[in-house]
């Protein structure tokens, strides 16, 4: 098998590989095309179909597919150009060349952020924190299996549990530099802050919006997770309850970003930002992860509302 991150400019494409999506679209010329998202376990590259007879309507998103087509570029991302199309039978393929996962260990990345979650002090967020990732089995194993979003970043399995540890790492530092701030709080609200991405998205290989993600959310989703579990913890302090579902509520930042709160807190404000960070930055690593060796200007990245490129330090 051929994967997605060998293809470059130029090559025929040519394997079975998971349709992720499947979109009929409209030209300016008012032709009719379909746009698919294909997947392996490098990585995902979207694809163009421009004659309808070439097999568009035998399939589904989700279904696994045989692809022929052409390798070319649209704005210096790579873009395949599908030529013909066949849905496979089950038996065709092997599940496990189509399933991304963290390129990290997950049971050591587990352990690694339980290590810094054990330097908490407050016995309340202890207890709350012990609920979920210390008691709970069924929780552990789902929270290491889960991806952190459905296509933007870390979208793979074991990506919920990899940008957690990155962000409470990054809000750990964060608590080490400002005195201001409550370590205690920022570091739990850092580790729940995304719980609700298990109920928002369903597990692989959809790996979609669920009718909750849909209805409800990961910010509301996450928050009433934390207000319910914390009446379970006697004496839990209201203040601090109440803070920590703000910090959860208010962590993608903005009203247009999906937070109902923007943060009023120091605590909230670090969390939004090491979000971020985590984010924006996996998003250029997994861009430039398929760029391999290309050191050109890539094309404008509307996440990060820019032109980007690698440095050439990093290919020394």
């Amino acid at each position: 098998m051929r994967y997605i991150n060998e293809y470059r400019e130029g090559d025929f494409c040519k394997g079975i590989y998971l349709c992720k999506s499947k979109q009929v679209l409209t030209a300016r010329t008012g032709k009719t095309y379909y746009s698919l998202i294909l997947q392996d376990k490098t990585g995902s590259v979207d694809c163009k179909v421009f004659d309808i007879n070439s097999g568009i309507d035998e399939f589904e998103a989700h279904d696994y597919i045989e692809v022929n087509g052409q390798v070319s570029s649209f704005q210096g991302n790579i873009q395949w150009k599908l030529a013909r199309i066949r849905k496979c039978d089950e038996g065709e393929y092997n599940i496990e060349d189509y399933m991304m996962a963290s390129k990290y260990d997950r049971d050591d990345m587990y352990k690694e952020l339980m290590r810094i979650m054990s330097t908490v002090k407050n016995e309340y967020l202890r207890k709350l924190i012990s609920m979920y990732f210390v008691e709970d089995e069924d929780f552990i194993k789902r929270f290491k299996d889960h991806s952190a979003a459905k296509s933007v970043h870390h979208s793979f399995i074991g990506g919920l549990l990899q940008h957690t540890l990155g962000v409470v790492k990054a809000c750990d530092y964060i608590a080490g530099t400002y005195s201001n701030v409550d370590r205690d709080l920022l570091l739990t609200a850092g580790l729940f802050h995304d719980v609700g991405k298990m109920d928002e998205l369903s597990t692989f290989p959809a790996n979609d919006c669920t009718d909750e993600g849909q209805l409800l959310g990961h910010i509301f989703i996450g928050a009433e997770l934390i207000g319910n579990s914390v009446r379970k913890i006697s004496g839990f302090p209201a203040k601090l309850a109440t803070e920590l579902r703000h910090c959860i509520l208010a962590h993608h930042g903005e009203l247009e970003y999906g937070s109902p709160k923007k943060p009023a807190l120091i605590e909230a404000m670090a969390l939004n930002m090491a979000d971020n960070l985590d984010a924006k930055l996996e998003i250029l690593i997994e861009e430039f992860e398929m760029a391999g060796d290309n050191m050109e200007w890539l094309g404008f990245n509307r996440m990060i509302d820019s032109n980007v490129r690698q440095t050439f330090g990093t290919k020394k």
